[in-house]
């Protein structure tokens, strides 16, 4: 082994170049001490500050809830509403209801009082209880509880008899609405312990498994049983759905009406009741249920008639009372401030107007006219003046030549754009021998709205029985074509396809070709409204309405606070309607938020009832129950693509599945369920046609119909074919030439060149073709809703 050798410190093996350097860098002990107390300082300053802000925030919480509580229980809040629903016609509710009442009300002479006050439970309560085979004011009474308590009977055979097929389908409906806090009542039990026990368990076994997890099963034949529910549910927390907290309402007590001298058609509805979930502005717009929407005059703000801590004799509210009340002050509307009742936008046909014309300009266009007028041209037959002026001077010179070369691409193409309304053909039929037959069925066709008939029924009482079922089974065979045969048509004989087809056009991919929202938009969009970022204005718009409570302004109703509101302009026949409905379902007067009276294109995800049989077809008009909202529609129904902003058209709305339908109706902000009636071709109520929600309001979603035109191969040579009976003369072949062909088994392909006289083509694709196959064109044109005649359901 070698001498040792002085260590030598290496540049890439240290920081320091000698020991001296490195003492340098040496830290204390003290400020090692220091600066590790800091740290610990800053740790448990963190730490403090975490513990803090959960400590905030559970008190925030415990807070809310508390006041919660006693908005909803506390002597200054609104009666709770209890709905007494029988899950079969066994049950007698009416009974039931009784017995409630006369628990909570001493004086027994007045307990008949659907509103009562109990000193002793601390409560108020209004009890309504539904009345059988009435569904639209089941579905009334639902909106407004704050608790549904399904009564079975323990006395039926089997477990399919607690609930029968009506109160089976309302159940689905409250589901849709959204079922507030829920009890069973189970009325009928043995009187014996053990016998009473064994009963209970079976009817709760048979019917948990339609109901909420947390709801409870009570017995309620006696006074006892009911006494034992009633102390659960004064401090029961209710929970009710979030649409139903989003806006005022008021469940109306007493409707009156005080007619306009002014005005004879018109009057002023009076509606008396209970301020519920916020406070309601006199400046505000209220939609009365079924009625329409409304501005209001006045607002009265009365004595509570049935107060909690009552010094009266009695505790149940009576008409007497109500008429009776003390006013403790009026509230007027704001001329400045109150929301303005705009429904529908006027357009201004001179928007497009830019300049005036000057003087120069008027007298040439003048000579122009006169020109025009001893200049002979020759037109065709029927031409009007108003026509003619449209036609171009060289139009005789170009027609000529438009049969000889027909088959440019460039100019196809340029034809499968969207034509306009216009009636009269293109120039190149001007000189066609068969002009006048096929204006003629054009005219009769109108292709302006459906590819087949619209065939709308008409009313049950201009038709007879035998029309009526004539019209329900052509409506079922279209419905059954329509799952067997989607989208296909058949091109008509008398009417040339390119004028019967002249709005529709060829895509080269559905879901990546460019389709401007904003073409060719029907005269309805110019009285609709739109907003550039639907989401902010809600989020704006709700925030304004909840600074608008917190406030606690004087031109507000608070919640809880007993008032009547004056409804101005409300016409006498729809008053009328609403008086007379009040004896059987509540009438529910509902505030606005900014913008909810203004019409525009909603969307909603709907799905077919399972108890609803027949077919559904689009543009049918249909009654929409949108929240406490309801109004006509007349939907068109399509698929909701993900991956594309286009969606196609269904011309019926199929069971089992979910589908867009899309309505002009007034905005409303989400979230809010929707429950869709259709009427009986002759008279009844109503029935239960599809269940859905308010998805998204959006003029702009493009909703394409699609056609497919089917023909059939004549000869087949490879990749060639020859197909027949897709069109029927080589000038439609020609117009259609640029746009692509499919088969149903797969193959591609395009059209090469007409062939004969008889609409023959010969086409090439990308494979072999079989005999059996069958040849495909795909066509589009863009669907719109169709604008309702009669906005709300008490107008028809």
């Amino acid at each position: 082994m070698g001498g040792s050798r002085a260590q030598v410190n290496k540049p890439h093996k240290t920081r320091f170049s000698s020991k001296s350097s490195r003492n340098i860098h040496k830290i204390s002990q003290k400020d090692k001490n220091r600066i590790a107390k800091s740290n610990r300082n800053v740790t448990q300053g963190a730490r403090a500050a975490r513990l803090q802000r959960s400590k905030m925030l559970r008190e925030q919480k415990k807070e809310a809830l508390l006041k919660e509580k006693r908005a909803s229980s506390g002597s200054a809040s609104a009666p709770r509403v209890i709905l007494l629903f029988p899950l079969s016609a066994s049950v007698n509710v009416s009974s039931l209801a009784e017995d409630i009442l006369r628990l909570l009300s001493a004086d027994v002479s007045r307990a008949l009082s659907s509103t009562v006050a109990s000193s002793e439970y601390k409560l108020r309560a209004t009890v309504l209880h539904a009345p059988r085979g009435d569904l639209l004011s089941c579905m009334e009474m639902a909106k407004v509880a704050d608790l549904i308590a399904f009564v079975a009977s323990a006395t039926e055979q089997s477990t399919c008899d607690y609930i029968d097929s009506f109160g089976s389908q309302c159940l689905s409906v409250f589901r849709s609405l959204g079922l507030p806090s829920t009890v069973v009542f189970i009325r009928d039990l043995p009187t014996e312990l053990k016998r009473r026990n064994d009963a209970k368990k079976i009817v709760t076994s048979s019917l948990t498994s339609e109901f909420p997890e947390d709801c409870k099963f009570y017995p309620a034949d006696t006074k006892d049983d009911l006494h034992k529910f009633m102390w659960l549910f004064k401090e029961q927390r209710l929970t009710t759905p979030h649409w139903r907290n989003q806006r005022p309402y008021l469940i109306a007590q007493k409707v009156d009406m005080v007619p306009d001298d002014s005005s004879p058609e018109k009057c002023t509805l009076l509606l008396t009741g209970y301020t519920r979930a916020h406070s309601l502005s006199v400046n505000q717009l209220v939609h009365v249920s079924g009625a329409g929407d409304f501005q209001l005059s006045r607002i009265e703000i009365m004595k509570d008639p049935i107060p909690l801590n009552a010094r009266k004799d009695h505790n149940a509210m009576d008409s007497d009372d109500i008429q009776d009340a003390e006013i403790i002050r009026s509230v007027a509307p704001d001329p400045s401030s109150q929301e303005p009742f705009l429904v529908e936008n006027v357009p201004d046909p001179l928007a497009g107007e830019q300049t005036w014309p000057t003087e120069v300009e008027m007298a040439e266009a003048e000579r122009n006219q006169k020109q025009k007028r001893l200049r002979k041209r020759a037109l065709p037959r029927g031409t009007s003046e108003y026509q003619a002026a449209w036609i171009v001077d060289d139009a005789d010179g170009e027609d000529s030549g438009v049969e000889n070369d027909g088959d440019d691409d460039e100019d196809d193409y340029g034809m499968l754009l969207d034509e306009g309304d216009s009636g009269f053909p293109s120039q190149e039929d001007t000189n066609n021998p068969d002009f006048e037959e096929d204006q003629a069925s054009l005219h009769l066709r109108d292709s302006d709205e459906e590819t087949e008939n619209d065939s709308v029924m008409m009313e049950g009482d201009n038709m007879t029985r035998e029309q009526i079922e004539d019209e329900i089974k052509k409506i079922k065979e279209a419905h059954a074509e329509d799952e067997e045969f989607p989208d296909e048509v058949d091109t008509p004989l008398d009417v040339p396809a390119r004028k019967r087809f002249a709005k529709y056009r060829g895509l080269k991919s559905f879901r990546t070709s460019s389709w401007d929202p904003k073409e060719s938009l029907p005269r309805e969009y110019a009285r609709i409204f739109a907003f550039d970022n639907f989401a902010r204005t809600q989020k704006h718009v709700v925030a304004r309405a909840l600074n608008v409570e917190q406030e606690g302004r004087d031109d507000c109703a608070p919640v809880g606070s007993f008032a009547r509101f004056y409804i101005k302009e409300v016409p006498f026949h729809v008053a009328s309607k609403l008086c007379a409905a009040s004896r059987t379902a509540p009438i529910v007067l509902c505030g606005l938020l900014q913008h909810e009276s203004k019409m525009s294109v909603l969307h909603f995800s709907i799905k077919k009832h399972d108890s609803y049989d027949a077919p559904i077809k689009s543009k049918e008009e249909l009654i929409f129950h949108v929240g406490f909202r309801q109004f006509v529609a007349r939907p068109i129904f399509s698929t909701d693509n993900i991956n594309s902003d286009k969606h196609k058209m269904e011309r019926f709305l199929h069971a089992g599945r979910f589908s867009i339908a899309s309505i002009y109706a007034p905005i409303s902000f989400t979230p809010l369920p929707l429950i869709a009636l259709k009427g009986a071709a002759g008279a009844g109520t109503p029935a239960v046609a599809a269940v859905g929600s308010l998805r998204s309001i959006d003029p702009d979603r493009i909703i394409l119909k699609k056609i497919i035109l089917t023909g059939y191969p004549q000869r087949v040579s490879k990749l060639k074919a020859t197909v027949r009976y897709m069109f029927h003369n080589p000038e439609d072949v020609r117009w259609f030439k640029p746009v692509e062909v499919w088969t149903k088994c797969g193959r591609r392909g395009r059209v090469k060149e007409p062939v004969g006289t008889h609409g023959a083509m010969k086409c090439i694709f990308n494979g072999g073709l079989q005999q059996h196959d069958t040849v495909c064109m795909s066509l589009y044109k863009r669907a719109y809703p169709k604008w309702p005649e009669h906005r709300f359901p008490a107008n028809v």
